[in-house]
């Protein structure tokens, strides 16, 4: 009873996969109440949980069972038919919505349950560029001319997954050491993304926007800007092959400039 979006990650762009546990997503979920409620009532309980919520995932999941904090972005769009009730939310990913349903219809005290869901956004990637499995079939049976063309179109850049995701730039002269292994260090700034904060996840792109390691932030944004050394984040997962940029690092001590990424 669930259908929708569902990235898929091939070869090395697997090690990024980890980024979809940071990317909100978004659902319409059909919901069937199992007595009858006042329409007020019904939309003023799913206001109520707009905002952090605490979660205990159901029996059938594939984490340990116990109490978590997430986020309900937003409830909207509710349409009411008897006893079903459609809406869209917004969600922190690791968000059961098959629970979210539940706790609703407890609230009520009649009971609910999930009788549909649709995932429409995970991350940056929406309905409007997925593909199915039929898409795939096609291109196994497709001449070669025809094949590049629907690549191109079936299989994104791996940077693709990371619209939502805290970045900064860093110097060419700083990629090779990233790619060994190295930890980010002030010098090696050139832009940044406001609203970092010290232990989120981030990801180090070249200028050219090519993707480079997956970190964690060991200043704040503002902290960035003002130092002209020390380290700014820590190397957690390499991306790039080692060899993609010569070993040129010379530390510089000139400020990062900031940028706001949308």
């Amino acid at each position: 009873m669930v259908t929708g979006v569902l990235p898929l990650a091939l070869e090395d762009a697997t090690k990024t996969i980890q980024v979809f546990l940071l990317t909100g997503k978004e659902y319409v979920c059909l919901m069937t109440m199992h007595g009858e409620v006042d329409e007020t009532r019904l939309r003023g309980v799913l206001e109520d949980f707009v905002g952090d919520i605490f979660q205990k995932p159901p029996v059938r999941a594939a984490v340990k069972r116990e109490v978590r904090k997430r986020t309900i972005y937003s409830i909207d769009d509710v349409e009411i038919d008897g006893r079903q009730v459609l809406f869209r939310v917004a969600c922190q990913a690791g968000t059961y919505i098959r629970k979210l349903v539940y706790d609703v219809g407890e609230v009520l005290e009649v009971g609910a349950h999930m009788r549909e869901l649709r995932r429409t956004r995970s991350g940056s990637f929406t309905e409007k560029g997925i593909h199915s499995l039929y898409d795939v079939l096609k291109l196994s049976q497709a001449s070669p001319n025809e094949r590049e063309e629907m690549l191109r179109q079936i299989v994104r850049p791996m940077e693709a997954a990371f619209d939502y995701v805290p970045r900064i730039y860093i110097r060419d002269s700083a990629v090779s050491s990233i790619c060994h292994g190295a930890d980010l260090a002030v010098p090696g700034i050139v832009k940044l993304t406001e609203g970092i904060r010290p232990k989120t996840a981030i990801a180090l792109f070249t200028l050219k926007g090519e993707l480079v390691a997956l970190s964690r932030a060991l200043m704040a944004t503002e902290q960035m800007m003002k130092d002209e050394r020390g380290l700014a984040a820590k190397t957690v997962r390499v991306i790039m092959p080692t060899d993609t940029y010569p070993k040129l690092w010379k530390p510089k001590h000139s400020r990062p400039a900031v940028s706001q990424f949308n």
